[in-house]
This record gives C-alpha cells, structure tokens and sequence, in this order.
C-alpha cells in the first residue's frame, strides 16, 4: 500500500493552491475555524475564566472554544460554558462576530445569563470568576477578541446584536 502524497497546487478553475492528491487529484480544502463563546453576564458582573492550558495559560477569557461538527452556534457556546465554567448558561443572542485573518478564525460571541446558580473551574480552567468592570484583569486578558466582546457587551448592555440564530436540522 502506498502513502497517499499531498502537494500544493492551484487546481483547474481555481484561484489559490489548495492541498492537492498526486495520486487522484482529491482536493482537501482548509477553511477557517469557527469559535464560539459568550459574555456571561449576572448582576451586572461577567464570567472569565483562567486558562489553564496553552496558548495564554494563566490568562483571562470567556468561556470559548472551537466548535464541534453537528452542533449548532448556540449548542457549541452552551456546551464551551460548561467545559471551561462549569456553568449552564442561557444564550440570548449574537453580541459580536470577529473575523480574524491572521489565525483563520471566525468567532461568534454570544450575550448569555447563567440558566442556574453557580459555576466552577471545569478541566480547561484555573479559576472562574464574575467581575465588575471595574475589576476585569485587563493586564492578563488571553486575547484581543476577548476585549473586543467585553467592550461590545460594554457599549450595549441591553439586550444582543442580533437575536439567537436557530439552526437547520
């Protein structure tokens, strides 16, 4: 049996060079990821969480993640608040949608509540807490979109960007 041999290559009637099969000409298409989370927000406070593992260990981020083949936007956001937050939340509706070209990411940033009381650090998390802005580590956020989504959720407190989508089955 014989290694299947990928190259890159720009194949008939495209414009870019795609991962190409040398044996069948298969093209094995990379598109961006798609990252799902939410601003948790409970008495005017919001949920961070302290990561735990790499990139940005030991850095604040909401709770968020890549999302999984089969899952809906929201299923994905609930589920990465559970993971990360031990937290069992309520989506409301899209706050912010990032584009971020360099790391070939789209993130979907949701306003949620928590569904019920409490929360603690799941296995991706070191800590978990809620703050008042005012107490937001700043100095120690993970990432830029993670300030983009707090500001958002900052600027427009009532109520999402756009009401939660439902997805096709």
């Amino acid at each position: 049996m014989s290694a299947t041999r990928f190259s890159r290559q720009v194949p008939e009637g495209e414009d870019r060079e795609r991962l190409v099969c040398g044996d069948c000409g298969f093209v094995a298409y990379e598109n961006p990821k798609i990252v799902v989370g939410s601003v948790v927000a409970e008495d005017g406070r919001v949920l961070l969480c302290r990561r735990a593992i790499e990139p940005r260990r030991g850095f604040w981020t909401l709770p968020a993640g890549y999302m999984e083949n089969g899952e809906s936007l929201e299923e994905g956001a609930a589920r990465e608040a559970w993971e990360e937050a031990r937290a069992r939340i309520e989506v409301e509706g899209v706050l912010g949608l990032y584009s971020i070209r360099r790391i070939s990411q789209v993130q979907v940033i949701f306003r949620a509540r928590l569904a019920e009381p409490g929360f603690s650090a799941g296995p991706e998390s070191e800590a978990v807490a809620l703050f008042n802005w005012e107490e937001i580590p700043w100095d120690d956020i993970a990432f830029p979109s993670v300030r983009w989504a707090l500001d958002a959720w900052r600027a427009a407190p009532a109520g999402p960007l756009l009401p939660s989508l439902r997805a096709a089955a």
